[in-house]
């Protein structure tokens, strides 16, 4: 029997056994949300007022959040309360925002709406393929770069924006990118902060969903994005985006930005247009569901960690143990976050995805992680290992690299 035939014997095994698992979405477990229940009661009739003095059942409020929502959420992203907006559930949503206000009247330094003329922006790959579905509906190019271990190609980040007037800005994950789980240098931070640009109201959309999903106690924390340009000069230049989805309930919390002063008094000018303000009450319950958590924002991550680390633990288990050293593939061992990167050597990665569905593992769509889902080495396939109880994440795994062996083979036949 040869070896291709042997790993198909395997492979009709594994078939026969019916399994249905699903390793596709960055989705919290339930034991995840568990942790974050008490959110639901937290809040009762006598929460009518906020310490700031804000009336949770009338209008008032403001527009950028409250005031204690501000100043709990801006540390996340590093920012003072000042320099933070919170809003409604999603930092996509914020985001979307942002770039529609953008195309519609222009940013900070503008000379025309963005909509006026050619937009284009500078995205990472691999990367997150909702940024790409987004920056595609609303009509920009996309021009992309690679993502490497310590941040975004910085030498083509600089040549296109230096060169080109039309493109507006770079949109990426700074830490634990998704899906390589790669944290950007201090080094980068500094040369993002300083380079020069043909757009004089470049933008730095910094996604930054994963800045306290650690799972180690000695994570490294890049230097401030918002601090370093700052000190370069450019104050305007980035905006920060977070959300509860992956602290509490994912769909129901709050998102929040963080950026200049001058910006979010630019941006709320704007989001005033739009509504009276967001949803203060659910602001509140976040605000107090975190001060009285044990160990605060910070305690919540730990238990958090305790959940996740042992999945991407078996993630590289199982890797190591069935690929390693074969050459098929390589992927990334990210220390935080929400998902794994792999890679394989040859072009086979919607043969792995075919064959893994037959056999009852889900996996993201080839092309996920690219513009348009056009991979154009075929070979990148992004793992979310967080939903899954452990010992579905060590069996789709398994499942996952025989796949990979398989389709290897068969591109060798």
């Amino acid at each position: 029997m040869s070896d291709l035939d042997s790993l198909r014997a395997r492979y009709e095994e594994m078939k026969a056994l019916g399994l249905s698992l699903n390793i596709q979405r960055g989705q919290p477990s339930d034991e995840d949300f568990d942790l974050a229940t008490p959110l639901l009661t937290c809040v009762g009739a006598r929460d009518v007022v906020t310490p700031s003095g804000v009336a949770l059942r009338n209008y008032p409020g403001g527009v950028a959040g409250l005031a204690e929502a501000r100043a709990l959420f801006g540390g996340i992203l590093r920012a003072t309360a000042e320099e933070t907006i919170v809003g409604n559930n999603s930092s996509l949503a914020i985001l979307s925002n942002t770039l529609k206000w953008a195309l519609l009247r222009g940013l900070v330094g503008s000379d025309a709406p963005w909509a006026a003329g050619p937009r284009k922006m500078i995205v990472t790959v691999p990367g997150y393929d909702r940024h790409f579905t987004l920056l595609d509906a609303l009509g920009f190019e996309m021009v992309t770069v690679p993502m490497q271990s310590d941040g975004p190609d910085l030498d083509a980040v600089e040549a296109l924006a230096a060169s080109d007037a039309s493109i507006r800005g770079l949109v990426f994950v700074p830490t634990y990118s998704n899906p390589t789980g790669d944290t950007i240098s201090d080094e980068k931070v500094d040369c993002l902060a300083r380079m020069r640009t043909a757009a004089a109201d470049f933008t730095i959309f910094a996604d930054d969903a994963y800045a306290v999903h650690h799972l180690t106690d000695t994570p490294r924390i890049p230097k401030s994005l918002l601090a370093a340009c700052r000190e370069a000069g450019h104050p305007n230049r980035p905006v920060l985006y977070g959300s509860t989805s992956k602290i509490t309930f994912s769909g129901a919390g709050v998102g929040f930005l963080a950026t200049s002063v001058e910006n979010v008094a630019l941006l709320t000018g704007y989001l005033g247009a739009e509504f009276i303000g967001p949803n203060k009450v659910e602001q509140y319950r976040h605000v107090k569901f975190l001060e009285a958590y044990p160990g605060g924002l910070e305690g919540l991550m730990r238990d958090h960690a305790k959940i996740l680390k042992p999945k991407f633990d078996a993630v590289q288990t199982v890797l190591e143990r069935e690929l390693g050293g074969t050459g098929l593939a390589t992927w990334t061992n990210p220390q935080g976050g929400y998902f794994v990167s792999l890679d394989t050597t040859r072009p086979v990665v919607k043969r792995v995805i075919t064959l893994a569905a037959e056999a009852g593992v889900s996996l993201t769509p080839a092309g996920a992680t690219y513009p348009h889902g056009q991979d154009p080495t075929d070979s990148n396939l992004r793992i979310a290992p967080s939903r899954p109880p452990l010992q579905e994440v060590e069996k789709a795994m398994e499942v996952l690299a025989l796949c990979v062996k398989i389709a290897s083979a068969e591109a060798d036949a």
